[in-house]
C-alpha cells in the first residue's frame, strides 16, 4: 500500500552493551555508537546529518545538552531536548512521531545511555561545558509527599514493595505462593535475557536463586531481594530514529526496515502511592490500556509480542492483570530490567529497539512496549507493527481521566484509635536483618497515615 509521505517511520535501532568496565566510559560517547548502530540498522549512515531535532532523556550524568553534542559530532543541526529524570521516556517517542506526522520535522532521533558499572570516573569536561538544550522538558508535581519523605518511604524498592504486598494480600495469596509465583516470573525473564545478545545479565537464574536471599541476593525490601529488581549499574545506551516515510523513501531506506508506530498513551497524573485509594491497582494502566486498545483496534491481551515494563515484579503483575494478559505467556522481549539491564530513563529506547527486531522478523505482528515512571505514577504504552496501520498515527493523553478516578486520600499523623493496614515493607540493613517495618494504615475515617517499627522476618505459612 502506498504511505502518506507524513507516515512517522522507526527506520533504525540501535542498542550497545559494554560489559562490566576497569576503564573509564563516557555515557556520551555510548549514546554515539548506538546513534551509529542506529543509522547502520536503517542503511544509510547519511540519516544522521539529516537530523532535525535531537532528544534526550536525563540519566545520572550532567551534560546540560548531550544532544547538541550529539548533533554536532555527526554534523547535523538539530533542535535539541532534554527530558528530566520524571518525564515519561515514551513521552518523547511519541512527541518524535507526533513532529514527523505533523510535518515540523523529517528525521527525529531519541537516544540515551548510562555507563555505571565501571570504577568511578572523573567529570568529564563535557559535563561542566556549553549551555541547555533548546527545551528541557520537566515533570510537574511531585512524586513523593511531605508525609513519604518524613517517614523514611523514599526509595523505590520499599514503595513497590508496599504495593506487590497489597497485591498479595488483595488477592489472599499465602506468603508462599507468593514468593514461587513472583520468583518465577523472574525466572521466566532471566530466560529471555539469557538468549538476548544485549542483555546486561545473560547467565540466567533459576526460580530458587531468585526467591532465596544469598550473600550474591541479599534482601532489599520485604518480599524482594536484588534479584527481583532493576539493575541500573550498567553500561548501555539505545537510540531510535524516526522519520517520515517520504524523508526515508528519499534516503534509500528500504522498506523491509520500516517499523510503523500504530497508537501511543500516556498518563502523566502524579499521585503519592500513599494517597491512593487502591495500593494493587493502576488507574493509569487501566485508562491507557483501554485508550490504546480502541486506537489500535486490538484486545492488548491478545498482542502477539510484548513488553511490560520491568521496573519491579509488581509493575509486571499490575499490567498482567489489569491489561488481562495470560500469566504463562512471554512478557519481555530484551529479558526485563533484572537481567537485561535497567539503564536510569532509558530502558524504553533499548525496549523498543529490541520490538522492532522481532517485528521486522514477524511483519504481521503487533508489539505492545510499556513505560512506567515514579512509583508506578506515570505510565504510557506504544503499539506497534512493521504493517502500517490503516489509518494515521494516534496518540492521547488519558491523564484528566486518571485523575478524575483516583482522587487522593489525605495523609496525616499516625493516631491512637482502629486502623487497617493497606500495605507494608520491611526493610533490611546491608548485612540482611530485618530492621524496620513501614506500614500504610488506613482509619475509619479513610484518612491515612504511615507507620514504622521494629520489624521481624516474616514467616511463610
Amino acid at each position: 500500500m502506498s504511505l502518506d509521505p507524513r507516515t512517522p517511520v522507526l527506520v533504525g535501532a540501535g542498542s550497545v552493551t559494554v560489559p562490566r568496565s576497569e576503564s573509564a566510559l563516557e555515557p556520551i560517547d555510548l549514546m554515539a555508537t548506538a546513534l551509529e548502530q542506529a543509522a547502520l540498522d536503517a542503511g544509510t549512515t547519511e540519516l544522521l546529518k539529516r537530523l532535525d531535532v535531537v532528544m534526550v532523556p536525563r540519566g545520572m550524568w550532567r551534560y546540560p545538552d548531550p544532544a547538541r553534542v550529539l548533533s554536532d559530532r555527526f554534523g547535523a543541526s538539530a533542535r535539541t531536548l532534554v527530558a528530566e529524570v520524571g518525564v515519561l521516556q515514551q513521552t518523547l517517542i511519541t512527541r518524535a512521531c507526533d513532529a514527523v506526522a505533523r510535518g515540523d520535522a523529517d528525521v527525529v532521533a531519541v537516544v540515551g545511555g548510562e555507563a555505571r558499572a565501571q570504577p568511578k570516573r572523573d567529570r568529564s569536561p563535557a559535563e561542566d561545558e556549553g549551555e541547555q538544550a533548546d527545551e528541557v522538558l520537566a515533570p510537574h508535581g511531585e512524586i513523593l509527599s511531605r508525609a513519604e519523605i518524613d517517614a523514611g518511604l523514599v526509595m523505590p524498592v520499599n514503595q513497590y514493595a508496599v504495593m506487590e504486598n497489597a497485591l498479595r494480600d488483595a488477592e489472599g495469596m499465602s506468603l508462599d505462593d507468593h514468593a514461587r509465583e513472583v520468583a518465577e516470573l523472574c525466572a521466566a525473564f532471566s530466560r529471555v535475557a539469557a538468549g538476548n545478545p544485549a542483555a546486561w545479565n545473560r547467565d540466567g537464574a533459576t526460580a530458587d536463586e531468585i526467591r532465596v536471599p544469598s550473600p550474591s541476593n541479599r534482601p532489599l525490601s520485604f518480599p524482594y531481594n536484588k534479584l527481583h529488581v532493576s539493575q541500573w549499574n550498567v553500561n548501555q545506551a539505545g537510540a531510535l530514529v524516526i522519520a517520515s516515510a517520504s524523508a526515508a523513501e528519499g534516503l534509500g531506506i528500504d522498506r523491509e526496515r520500516f517499523v510503523f508506530p500504530l497508537a501511543a498513551a500516556e498518563s502523566n497524573a502524579m499521585v503519592p502511592l500513599t494517597a491512593r485509594p487502591e495500593l494493587h491497582r493502576s488507574p493509569a494502566v487501566e485508562f491507557v490500556g483501554t485508550t490504546l486498545a480502541a486506537m489500535g483496534n486490538v484486545a492488548l491481551a491478545d498482542v502477539e509480542h510484548l513488553d511490560l515494563y520491568s521496573c519491579f515484579p509488581i509493575a509486571v503483575r499490575v499490567q498482567q492483570r489489569q491489561f488481562g494478559i495470560d500469566r504463562n505467556r512471554q512478557q519481555t522481549v530484551t529479558g526485563g530490567m533484572t537481567f537485561g539491564g535497567g539503564p536510569l530513563n532509558n530502558y524504553v529506547l533499548q525496549s523498543t529497539a529490541k520490538m522492532a527486531e522481532v517485528l521486522r522478523a514477524d511483519p504481521g505482528a503487533v508489539g505492545l512496549v510499556t513505560c512506567v515512571s515514579g512509583m508506578l505514577t506515570k505510565f504510557a504504552g506504544a503499539l506497534w507493527s512493521a504493517t502500517p496501520a490503516t489509518g494515521s498515527f494516534a496518540w492521547a493523553d488519558v491523564s484528566g481521566q486518571v485523575d478524575d478516578a483516583m482522587p487522593p486520600r489525605p495523609v496525616g499523623a499516625a493516631r491512637s484509635e482502629p486502623s487497617t493496614d493497606v500495605g507494608f515493607t520491611i526493610t533490611y540493613t546491608p548485612e540482611g536483618a530485618a530492621d524496620r517495618r513501614v506500614s500504610i494504615v488506613e482509619y475509619g475515617d479513610g484518612a491515612r497515615a504511615i507507620v514504622t517499627g521494629d520489624a521481624e522476618q516474616p514467616t511463610p505459612e
